[in-house]
């Protein structure tokens, strides 16, 4: 079984990349790059721009090609000197090169990634393959870059906890939350971060990247989607159903439903979500802030939480990141 491989805690100073891992970089998100930028500087690292983040390059609805892509990621992954990867956006690529990727340069020296969307195809092949402990949380353009409807506070206790994520060497403990949050099955239950954007992660189970189902024992299923039907959410949680995941599991935390469509003559997403898990004793906290409603709260893979949905917090029991 693989182990939860930490990367190396980041230090003040330390270089990160941003990269062009899926999506390319309109004229229209300029703004938005640039105040990302500012923020991951804020947080006392250097930013490096990787050469593929350059306004207005595209190949189909990348960046680039495939495997120019994959060529810059594993650039990035075997150069001591960046300590960290931040995702520039999602987009529709990263599945066509997860068989480029040099995961022995992952497992020889871990770094952390971050983003969502397309990025948790990265995500969880990575975590798959290797065990890293990469950060689901905001992108650089979409959330890093568009915090702007977060209140001050807001915006403080973010920065404060993804600094805590990428530099403590010991648990971070409770998650910034918001009053949006939802108890939608009391309960407790501690177990490894698992998750992502819903249909990549369905997706990903049917290749040779995917999650061995023993990954699933005792976890916390986190997920989210976008521009989707609630019947196909139904879908894809009843194909995690067929596969087993879904009696494994120990707690769920479900994103952001503001953008599902609710399809004709069906329920809302709650009673979708609680029809799939039907009696199994499964805390629920929804509504929770990780993925395409930015700015987001970050869950590093494989590192234990606690959720506890009848206080409705998620609470990080170990570190993302490691002294080495």
């Amino acid at each position: 079984m693989v182990q939860t491989l930490r990367p190396r805690a980041l230090r003040p100073g330390d270089v990160v990349a941003v990269a062009a891992l899926s999506g390319g970089l309109d004229a229209e998100e300029e703004a938005l790059f640039r105040r990302g930028v500012g923020e991951i500087e804020a947080l006392g690292f250097r930013v490096r721009i990787s050469p593929l983040v350059e306004i207005g390059r595209h190949w189909w609805w990348g960046a680039a090609r495939p495997v120019e892509i994959a060529a810059e990621l594993n650039e990035l992954l075997r150069d001591p000197e960046v300590r960290a990867i931040f995702a520039l956006t999602g987009g529709r690529m990263t599945l066509g090169y997860l068989d480029l990727i040099d995961y022995d340069a992952v497992i020889a020296d871990p770094k952390p990634l971050i983003g969502f969307s397309d990025i948790d195809s990265l995500h969880l092949a990575l975590h798959a393959r290797t065990g890293l402990a990469s950060v689901h949380g905001d992108l650089v353009t979409y959330g890093f870059g568009d915090r702007s409807d977060a209140t001050e506070g807001r915006r403080g206790q973010l920065a404060e906890v993804y600094r805590r994520v990428l530099t403590q060497t010991t648990a971070v403990g409770a998650l910034p939350r918001s009053e949006a949050w939802q108890t939608w099955r009391p309960g407790r239950a501690a177990g490894p971060l698992i998750g992502g954007l819903l249909n990549r992660l369905v997706r990903l189970q049917a290749t040779p990247f995917a999650l061995p189902l023993e990954r699933f024992d005792g976890a916390i299923l986190f997920w989210e989607d976008v521009n989707t039907a609630t019947s196909a959410i139904w879908n894809d949680l009843h194909m995690l159903r067929h596969a087993g995941v879904l009696d494994r599991i120990a707690g769920m935390i479900v994103g952001p439903t503001t953008e599902f469509e609710v399809t004709e003559g069906g329920p809302g997403s709650r009673e979708i979500v609680l029809d799939v898990l039907g009696e199994r004793d499964i805390p629920v906290i929804a509504e929770v802030e990780i993925g395409h409603a930015p700015p987001d709260i970050p869950l590093p893979l494989g590192v234990r939480a606690e959720l506890d949905a009848d206080a409705s917090t998620i609470t990080l029991l170990e570190a993302a990141v490691a002294a080495h």
